[in-house]
Formats: structure tokens, C-alpha cells, sequence
């Protein structure tokens, strides 16, 4: 299913409403100022239960190499998962979705889980929230595993707020690697439809032992 819609017709509350039926806007290129809508016949979901993170990338987290926040610095995320970088000439977050997706921040239910080293933003990622499903939009990186780091925080704080469903969308060769599935748009809508039941709160502040708890159950 794809429409072609303009920046006038991208609110805040449509996207809302989109991702609680199981589809979600592109764009073209970052210069096209309209969004398509993605209906996808299967749909790549990160079980929560069965998070796998490689040994190495285990050892990295461990070592807190990156210091990891919250909703520092949002518009920056979209700005960096936007960007042109080695294997990527161009992407899919334009104007419209931006400043759509911005707005959602700002209205609570749009998050990006950052990674930092020496002060300065080097990888992260962000997405929507919505009761129970999380939709994960986007990540960049800028130092090894930066954005790697950033997605095994993420889990560790969805498992934490009893999350029920991590939308990744697409399955990618780099998400592959975490145990991510490809299910049919059947099944997805079904899960879907089961995690909107469950009204959870995106984690925005723990102390370190929360932290160090969520991140046990997902790294032990």
C-alpha cells in the first residue's frame, strides 16, 4: 500500500494513528517534500525474549565505553540518522517526516537512546513509542558500535517497561546479527494488536542499579 501525501497532511496525530494500524511514511530522497506509506506484506520484529548480542559487542557495552542518554539531544539523532555516510547516499527521513516526528517528541511518544564519547554525539537511534510496541525508525554511528550500544540499551529498557513488541520494519544484515524476525503482515498485525493492549511507559530516567539490572537481563 503506498499514497503519495504532502507536508500539509503529515500531523503528529496521523502518524499516530498510522503506526497503530501497521504502516508507516518514507520518502523518496531527503530533498522530496512528499511521504509514501509502507504497507509491507512481511515485517522485520525484534523479539524481546530472545535478544541475542554478539560476545564482543557484549564486552564493549560492559566496558561503558559510551556514555548513554536519553532524549539529549533528539533532533540531533534524526539529523545524524539522516546524513549521508559510507554505504548510504541518501535516506528516507525528509522535511516533512522530520518535523512530524519532532512534534511527537515533543508530544512524548517519540525517543532516541544516544550514544556519547568525550562529549560529543557519535552514534544513537530513535523511534516511537506507543502503549506496548515500540517502533525503532532509525540509528547512525560515527564510532564503532556506537549505534550498537544504543540498540542493546534500548532493549534493556523496553524488557524493563515490560514492552511487548520492537517494530524494526525491515530485516538488515546488521540486525540479523540480534536475532531479529521476519514475520507475515498477519502475524504482525495480530502482535501488534496484542501489544497496544498494554499500556507501558518508555523509561526515560533510572538509576544506575535499574540500569545495571536491565542491562543484566539482556547481556547474562
Amino acid at each position: 500500500m503506498s499514497r503519495r501525501d504532502g507536508d500539509a497532511g503529515l500531523t503528529p496525530e496521523l502518524l499516530l494513528r498510522a503506526y497503530a494500524a501497521g504502516i508507516f511514511p518514507m520518502a523518496e530522497c531527503r530533498d522530496d517534500d512528499h511521504v509514501f506509506w509502507v504497507d509491507p506484506q512481511t515485517r522485520g520484529v525484534m523479539p524481546l525474549e530472545t535478544f541475542h548480542v554478539p560476545r564482543r559487542l557484549k564486552k564493549t557495552v560492559r566496558q561503558d565505553r559510551y556514555e548513554i542518554r536519553v532524549n539529549s539531544a533528539f533532533t540531533e539523532v534524526i539529523n545524524g540518522c539522516a546524513a549521508r555516510s559510507r554505504g548510504r547516499d541518501d535516506t528516507w527521513i525528509n522535511g516533512p517526516i522530520e518535523r512530524a516526528v519532532v512534534e511527537l517528541h515533543q508530544m512524548g511518544f517519540a525517543h532516541s537512546v544516544e550514544s556519547w564519547l568525550d562529549g560529543r554525539l557519535v552514534g544513537g537511534l530513535y523511534g516511537i513509542a506507543l502503549r506496548g510496541a515500540f517502533f525503532g525508525e532509525s540509528m547512525f554511528s560515527t564510532e564503532t558500535d556506537a549505534s550498537k550500544v544504543a540498540l542493546v540499551h534500548l532493549v534493556a529498557r523496553l524488557k524493563w517497561a515490560r514492552f511487548r513488541l520492537l517494530d524494526t520494519q525491515f530485516v538488515t544484515d546488521h540486525l540479523k546479527r540480534f536475532g531479529v524476525e521476519e514475520i507475515p503482515a498477519r502475524v504482525y498485525l495480530e502482535r501488534l494488536e496484542e501489544a497496544l493492549k498494554h499500556q507501558c511507559q518508555f523509561p526515560l530516567a533510572m538509576i544506575p542499579q535499574e540500569t545495571e539490572a536491565a542491562l543484566d537481563a539482556v547481556l547474562d
